[in-house]
């Protein structure tokens, strides 16, 4: 028998390939795919629509759209994400110069916030949420973090900030976050969900927006600071 000779370390036989960081991703298909996402979900609920309808509606394949998404989950996070950034981009959410007042920043909020919370995408999600609360399972909690959570956060983080520079007095910034978008959306919001009132529109619309962001400016007016008592003249002496 002949003896096998032992590989020199470093050779071609004997080197490992160290795989590389692989193909970068496609993101025009991923953009393909998120739109083909926000437009399906809505107008179809959840369970009606699967990974192989998404990629149809793109004009991808599956396995391109597994590529980008792990699951129907994460790619129904991602849509929900996106629609919010679309109509509230975190740029909204920057503390404004001096210059600039705090109530024009939460009237641009109000406004952006309002339109997407309106929206017959936004509309028809809110009901499939409703309607699949009896299921129990994951998808409402999917669904408030990638939306509604991301918006509290963002908004929490403004007023915390503007507390702190004496712009709004707003101790509790999560709290009034909350509070702040139940204004906006208001009883109309409601309704319209229900099928018992149209929601309001233009002048209406913008009026109520006023009306919520003037209503939270007055209930978080900064504390003034106290004016200092005048000096009583010292009494002179007598000679």
């Amino acid at each position: 028998m002949s003896e096998t000779k032992p590989r020199k370390v470093g050779s071609r036989a004997a080197r490992t390939t160290v795989p590389g960081p692989g193909r970068p991703k496609d993101l025009t298909k991923r953009k393909a795919i998120l739109e083909a996402a926000k437009r399906l979900f809505p107008r179809y609920g959840y369970d009606r629509i699967s990974m192989d309808a998404i990629a149809a509606e793109a004009g991808v394949s599956k396995l391109t759209v597994y590529s980008h998404f792990k699951d129907k989950d994460a790619l129904f996070a991602a849509a929900v994400k996106a629609r919010c950034e679309e109509q509230l981009p975190s740029r909204a959410f920057a503390m404004p110069t001096a210059a600039v007042p705090i109530a024009t920043v939460l009237t641009t909020i109000a406004e952006r916030f309002h339109a997407l919370a309106c929206s017959p995408d936004a509309m028809e999600m809110y009901r499939t949420m409703a309607a699949r609360a009896p299921a129990g399972d994951n998808l409402a909690q999917i669904f408030f973090d990638a939306g509604p959570k991301r918006t509290i956060d963002a908004l929490e983080q403004l007023l915390r900030k503007a507390h702190r520079a004496g712009k709004l007095n707003a101790p509790e910034p999560r709290t009034s976050a909350e509070h702040f978008f139940i204004l906006v959306k208001g009883l109309a919001h409601m309704r319209a969900l229900i099928g018992c009132a149209d929601l309001p529109k233009d002048e209406e619309a913008a009026a109520h927006i006023a009306s919520a962001v003037d209503l939270f400016m007055r209930a978080h007016l900064p504390v003034a600071a106290p004016t200092p008592a005048p000096r009583k003249p010292a009494r002179q002496r007598s000679s």
